[in-house]
């Protein structure tokens, strides 16, 4: 397994709801191309739309005009997808722990605020967040081809006789 992207693909949109759609529509097509189940990119979609929607939600002030800048490496194995703003930087433990417990609850009874940060981590196989001056989400999705290939070969028909 290759440390080393085979291929880096690079965006930035503004940060407005409107590119949004076209930032999942690019990572869909990424993620085809490289073999993932069609429930695979749906969750991948979904971690990348929340991850954007993020930034135009809570990175910049109505005044500023800032951007989202989308990473996505492409690797044998994993998609791994970087989101980077340069807006308002947030303390992830400090969110955490507002929220709470998660384990063993409901959607419902979870606190407000937040969400979209479990869902990613719920969707994506890692997930790492930092930054300083803005936020960086980096998240990962592994390519599961070789489990897919190996329950080919045990469903093959026995040999006739």
């Amino acid at each position: 397994m290759s440390n080393k992207a085979s291929d880096f693909i690079e965006m930035t949109v503004p940060a407005k709801t409107d590119y949004v759609g076209v930032v999942r529509l690019t990572i869909s097509g990424i993620a085809n191309r490289m073999g993932f189940a069609f429930d695979e990119i749906e969750d991948i979609k979904i971690a990348v739309s929340e991850a954007c929607t993020n930034v135009v939600n809570h990175a910049y002030t109505d005044s500023e005009k800032g951007q989202i800048r989308i990473g996505c490496g492409v690797y044998e194995n994993r998609l791994e997808i970087m989101v980077v703003d340069h807006g308002k930087s947030f303390d992830y433990d400090d969110v955490n722990k507002s929220l709470g417990p998660v384990e063993g609850k409901s959607v419902e009874q979870l606190n407000e605020g937040g969400l979209g940060l479990f869902l990613i981590e719920s969707l994506m196989d890692k997930v790492e967040i930092s930054g300083e001056a803005g936020v960086i989400v980096m998240m990962t999705k592994y390519l599961h081809r070789d489990e897919v290939e190996e329950n080919v070969d045990r469903t093959s028909p026995a040999p006739t006789q």
